[in-house]
């Protein structure tokens, strides 16, 4: 199960994107996300699509897992695809039910906030997929060094984002032994109607999260015997060296995130 899960996994391919500083992956991210909210239309949805789809190519890494990392969310996409046609109420009117119509500028907006939050998903993923967790935790320890003067922790923040993304894979491997401890007595997961599988899986939640609070008790004892304390000076076994690659990289998210504003603008 746990090679299934892709969120959180990093794929070394040896690209360009993969040596980009992760203090520069993140700031594009949070560039990017304004660019995408700002999208509002297909024109600017192309652009941003072509833009996406250039820097996925980049990383060597196949455009199949993209698409996975969105797979989980397809049922939100669609909810919002769907919310879209029942509340907006522009354009040309397409078919009528009782004192609901819909119009073709419903069908247009769902499509473009289901297409948004598809190419979010999917190219957020170029976080994880080219930064290994303890570059990204230390990248993030570095954009947020600013927060300390208003009296909030950076590195409670990324310790936590630390063990969030250790804990998944783990808590996956704790569900997966419960599930097939679950089919050795008969309770097989694949062989039950949908009905039986809610509430089967509904009972998962309680042994889950019993043992994950469990894990999180063993770890908080291990750090506490070790003699880990927050804010104690400590070296850094990778140095952060920000380049001239990285200055391009961000320069390219603000060109694309500017774009996008004034383009919604105008």
């Amino acid at each position: 199960m746990r090679n299934k899960l892709l969120f959180g996994r990093s794929i070394d391919t040896g690209s360009w994107v993969h040596g980009v500083d992760p203090r520069a992956k993140l700031t594009g991210m949070v560039l990017y996300l304004v660019a995408i909210v700002a999208v509002g239309s297909w024109p600017a949805l192309a652009v941003a699509a072509a833009f996406s789809i250039a820097y996925m190519l980049s990383t060597k890494i196949p455009l199949k897992y993209y698409l996975k990392a969105a797979k989980p969310l397809w049922v939100l996409m669609v909810f919002i695809f769907v919310v879209q046609c029942l509340t907006v109420e522009s354009g040309s009117a397409l078919w009528r039910i009782g004192s609901w119509t819909l119009y073709s500028g419903g069908i247009s907006s769902g499509l473009i906030a289901a297409f948004r939050m598809g190419l979010l998903v999917s190219f957020t993923a170029i976080l994880t997929f080219t930064t290994t967790p303890g570059l990204l935790n230390q990248g993030l320890s570095g954009v947020l060094k600013p927060l300390r003067r208003v009296g909030i922790s950076s590195e409670r923040l990324t310790l936590m984002m630390s063990i969030a993304l250790r804990f998944i894979p783990t808590i996956l491997d704790e569900t997966h032994k419960i599930l097939k401890a679950q089919a050795a007595r008969g309770a097989d997961l694949k062989e039950l109607p949908w009905k039986e599988k809610g509430r089967m899986l509904v009972s998962l939640l309680v042994p889950v999260t019993v043992s994950a609070f469990r894990r999180a008790e063993e770890l908080v004892l291990s750090m506490e015997s070790r003699g880990y304390t927050i804010g104690a000076p400590r070296s850094e076994y990778h140095l952060l060296a920000w380049k001239g690659r990285d200055t391009w990289f961000v320069t390219s998210y603000i060109i694309l995130a500017a774009s996008a504003v004034v383009y919604r603008l105008i």
